[in-house]
Order: C-alpha cells, then structure tokens, then sequence
C-alpha cells in the first residue's frame, strides 16, 4: 500500500493530498454545507495549477468529507456583505476568483472526478460539471440533491451552470433555470448532468481501491472507478398521498416541461401553464406556478436568457456571468432575496419587479450590459 504524499495546501476548509498517483481535494466546511469561501477557492486552484503538469498526478478527485453535502454553493454572506457595504472590488474578487477556478476544472488536461453526493447547489455545480469535459466522471448517489436554486435569492445560475444547461434534453435545463427545482441522481443522469451513480456505502472501498491500485496512467484511475460505478441509479420512490409519488421525476415530466418552458419567456411559460388542463399536468403545473411566483421576477428572466445565451464556449458563459453579477447587485434583487431567505428568514423578499407579466425585455437585455470593453475584461484571458 503507497503512503500519502504530505498536502499541497492543507487548510481548515480544503485538504488537498497525492495518494498514490491521485490527486484528492476534500471539502471540509461542513457548518456550512461546505460553501465555497474565498480561501477555499484559493486552495482548490493552487492545488489544480501545482498538479496541471506534474506527472506524479494522474488525474484529480474532488470529494466532501462529510456526508451531508459536496458543497452547497458560495458563500452567499460574504457577498452579501460586500454588496451591503457597496465594497465592488471584494465582491468582484471573489466571483472573478470563482470563475476562473470554474473554467481551470473545465479546461483541466487531467481527468477530474467529482463525487457528488448530499447537497450539490449553486457553486457546488461549478466545481463538479467541468469533470465532464476532462475525460472524468460526475458521480451522483442515493442522497445527492442537485439544483442551481439561485432565483429563490435573485441571483440566477451562475458558475456556468448555464453552459450544462443549455444542453439538457428538450427543456429541462430552461426549467431547472427558472424554477430552481431539486433533482436526484436518477433525474441527474437522465438530464445529462451526472455520468455515473455510486451508492455512498461504496466510497470508502473506493478510495480505498484507488490507494492499493497499480496506476500507470489516467486510464487506470478511470477503470478502477469503472469498477465500482453503474451508469443508471435505482429508482428512489418517494410516497405522497394515495401512494402517488410525491416527487416526479424529470423523464415523467418531460413532455409537460417541453410544452411550457419551450415559451419564449417567463410570463408565456406561465401563461402556458396556466391554460394546462391534461389530468395530472393540470395539478403538476398549478405546483409550477406557485413555486414562480415566489420567485424573483427578473431574476428568472434573466436566468432564461443565461440558457437562451449559452451555445457559445464556457468562457464566453463565464464572462457573461460576471457581467451579471454587476448587474444583479446594482439593478435587481439579491440583496433582498439573501436578507428575506437567508438573513432575517422572514420568507417576505420585496421583489424590485413584483409580477412576472411586468418584466420587459429592455430590463432583461439591460442587465447583459458589461460593466468592462473586452480589453479589460477581468476575465479577459479565458479561452474555451
């Protein structure tokens, strides 16, 4: 059995270790559902950027410590903070500092493995989704709960979320966008947002595998996860009343999610679902309306147009997203959505625009406006 390598960067919130060829970033915020602080983000880039080109590193794993969540988004206070104080370069810093972790893991010449159990939200998704485009895996599990909630708060898919998104079957992504809905591994997988699944009981042999394991190369790591994975996750039933699942999934909702969220935009989606009467559909969209009309307004308009913007390349998404992170905190809603959800939890946010029917598409193109020209764009050196 090879002995750990000593960590890279070992903090309070990351540990990052070399064991046995495999680089390993473990999460370790669980007050927090680990949510990303800017130290953690530091951490888990240095450690990419050491590991890029070393050839002791044959491919990366990113994993919680902790059973109840992978990571449950950014830390929302520290922005929230920044925006409260008007403190534009602290605010700035941590999501150009995010973005560019994001796309290091998009871009990444090594495989990278995300283990995607508990809570997977908001920032969790960036810093698991790129695993697909690395040659490694997105592996979901029996407890995974998967969402990009962010117009609960006035803020909209970030990370970008909104690349993955686009490229859901039909118009899932348009509808996980706007309503913020949580999925499970199988509607993961089905969605196209989840490789593999893996049951949480098999983590620790896994690891344990990967340790003892003769890995010459990053195809070796592959097969030794291809040894414990399936490529389907077992149903997960959830009773209601009269035995009727509480909680479709998204293969049972795709037709329905297809005829409405295919609308142009948020006010014609929900007059779609208003003018719904096929029996079941008819009860599943009532649920849609409400679960929008607690939403911010603008918020979901312009989380529509994130996934109409995005079939350009992720840096693209990127800078877009940062262009809107100005936007939302000097023209919308996140810092009420944060004080009414998370601050105060009086569950009463003031939205700026308070009926979906009222949003124009002058507010929406308006938020798009970059606050840089292209030459000094933060994100400027993004490619792909």
């Amino acid at each position: 059995m090879s002995m750990p390598e000593p960590s890279l960067a070992e903090c309070d919130e990351v540990r990052t270790r070399v064991d046995n060829r495999v680089g390993f970033i473990e999460l370790n915020r669980p007050q927090a559902l680990n949510a990303l602080s800017l130290p953690m983000i530091r951490a888990m880039h240095a450690a990419l950027d050491a590991w890029r080109e070393d050839p002791r590193v044959l491919a990366v794993v990113v994993r919680s410590l902790h059973p109840r969540a992978f990571c449950a988004g950014g830390d929302v206070r520290y922005f929230y903070e920044a925006g409260r104080r008007s403190d534009v370069a602290a605010r700035d810093a941590f999501f150009i500092e995010e973005y560019s972790l994001d796309h290091a893991i998009f871009t990444y010449p090594k495989p990278y493995v995300a283990l995607m159990h508990g809570v997977v939200m908001g920032g969790g998704m960036g810093i698991s989704q790129g695993a697909h485009r690395t040659g490694g895996l997105r592996i979901v599990s029996e407890t995974t709960k998967m969402a990009m909630p962010e117009t609960r708060i006035g803020l909209f898919p970030d990370v970008g979320s909104g690349w993955f998104l686009a490229r859901t079957p039909g118009a899932i992504g348009r509808y996980l966008a706007v309503t913020g809905a949580t999925i499970d591994a199988a509607d993961a997988l089905y969605a196209g947002l989840a490789d593999a699944y893996l049951d949480t009981s098999a983590i620790p042999p896994l690891i344990d595998a990967l340790s003892t394991a003769q890995l010459t190369d990053a195809k070796d790591v592959l097969a030794c996860f291809e040894g414990f994975v399936s490529r389907a996750a077992p149903p997960l039933v959830r009773q209601g009343e009269g035995g009727r699942p509480a909680v479709l999934s998204l293969a049972a909702m795709r037709w329905w999610i297809d005829r409405h969220f295919a609308q142009p935009d948020v006010a014609s989606i929900v007059a779609s679902l208003e003018a719904e009467t096929e029996p079941g559909a008819r009860e599943w969209a009532q649920e849609t309306i409400g679960v929008m009309r607690e939403r911010s307004p603008l918020s979901m308009a312009v989380s529509l147009e994130v996934v109409a913007r995005a079939e350009g390349p992720m840096s693209d998404c990127l800078r877009r997203d940062l262009d809107l992170t100005r936007s939302i905190f000097d023209h919308g809603d996140i810092i009420e959505g944060v004080r009414a959800r998370i601050i105060d939890k009086d569950d009463r946010p003031v939205w700026r625009i308070a009926r979906i029917e009222d949003v124009t598409r002058a507010e929406v193109e308006h938020m798009f406006v970059s606050a840089w020209t292209p030459d000094t764009h933060p994100l400027r050196q993004l490619i792909g």
